[in-house]
């Protein structure tokens, strides 16, 4: 019996800890840059304990307001097309994924910005039911603590753009040699065509698919409302 009471005190403590934490963590995050993320850690040690591969790690953070209009409206048209509508999930996106699995077709990704950002910022890349079942939580969390424009500017500044490459910023320096306030359409449209798999294709030099990809989001940038400060 008293092993049995001193397990359960145990779990009640390890989960008061973590809710303690894990809203902690989103507050602070709601006002203060992201420093790091598990992503980047695992990014960085892979590039130290792999000998064909360079040490870099480019990351540099500015605020929504020093970001073109074009990027998040580019990422807007690219990755989720409902993020003004949701609230941390698109249902009719999951339904078609969970539809597609079941008949063995190819799965076309249902995560949300907001999924995308809270993968980046706290968890580990994994396809496991602990992982989703904290994606879940977290993807609560930050919307019912962080506005539309926060979760953009965040997902903006910490998502992965290339081989040791993080955030619209570095992106920008990297491929384009300007400030990512000084992003065109064209520009911002290229980087947003390589987020599905930026370490396999590069703005720097696109390959038909990702031109293809890139006039598509051009397209769809003209037909969505614009995003921008005050969403």
């Amino acid at each position: 019996m008293k092993i049995l009471k001193w397990v359960w005190r145990l779990i009640w403590k390890v989960t008061m800890w973590f809710f303690i934490i894990s809203i902690g963590l989103t507050v602070i995050y709601r006002f203060l840059p992201v420093p790091i993320t598990p992503l980047m850690v695992i990014r960085f040690f892979e590039q130290t304990f792999d000998s064909e591969k360079e040490v870099r790690f480019r990351k540099d953070w500015v605020p929504f307001s020093e970001i073109s209009k074009n990027a998040p409206q580019a990422v807007f048209a690219a990755e989720d097309q409902k993020f003004l509508d949701h609230h941390g999930f698109d249902i009719d996106a999951m339904e078609k994924a969970w539809e597609n699995n079941k008949k063995g077709k190819r799965v076309k990704g249902a995560s949300t910005i907001t999924q995308q950002t809270v993968k980046n910022v706290f968890l580990w890349p994994s396809r496991t039911y602990l992982r989703k079942g904290l994606e879940a939580y977290f993807t609560v969390l930050v919307e019912l603590i962080w506005p539309k424009e926060r979760i953009m500017e965040v997902y903006l500044n910490v998502i992965e753009m290339g081989d040791g490459i993080y955030g619209i910023e570095a992106a920008s320096q990297t491929f384009f040699n300007k400030p990512a306030a000084k992003l065109n359409r064209n520009q911002a449209a290229l980087i947003a065509a390589v987020l599905p798999n930026p370490r396999r294709w590069s703005p720097a030099k696109p390959t038909g698919y990702i031109t293809g990809r890139q006039s598509w989001i051009l397209r769809q940038m003209n037909n969505l409302p614009p995003i921008g400060m005050g969403i």
